[in-house]
């Protein structure tokens, strides 16, 4: 089945900033470590801070990516979060991939 993630947030939940990002940091760290992996992680909107120099996550997020799943970041929203020379991890791609990929995964969990 192809799942695809999706980060539109700093973090995870709608919650304060540091505990956004706890959770994000504990969630992505299990996730590395399972043998069940998403095929692609969406990050758009503020989601695309965890993919830039000084994320809590860098270090899964390159985990994952080394274990085979595509991230696709938002190019509009590092532009607008002036981020485009800060990301570290991930694919910079366009609304229409993201698009592409939503239409064509099987199960679309947003967090």
């Amino acid at each position: 089945m192809k799942t695809v993630l999706v980060f539109a947030r700093n973090g995870m939940g709608d919650a304060p900033e540091n505990l956004q990002q706890t959770l994000a940091v504990k969630y992505l760290s299990l996730l590395a470590q399972s043998e069940e992996k998403p095929a692609q992680i969406l990050f758009y909107a503020e989601g695309v801070k965890l993919v830039c120099e000084g994320s809590l996550v860098l270090q899964w997020l390159t985990m994952l990516e080394s274990a085979g799943v595509e991230l696709t970041v938002c190019s509009t929203c590092l532009e607008y979060f002036g981020l485009m020379d800060k990301v570290k991890v991930g694919k910079v791609g366009g609304m229409p991939g993201i698009l592409a990929a939503l239409q064509s995964a099987e199960k679309v969990i947003s967090l």
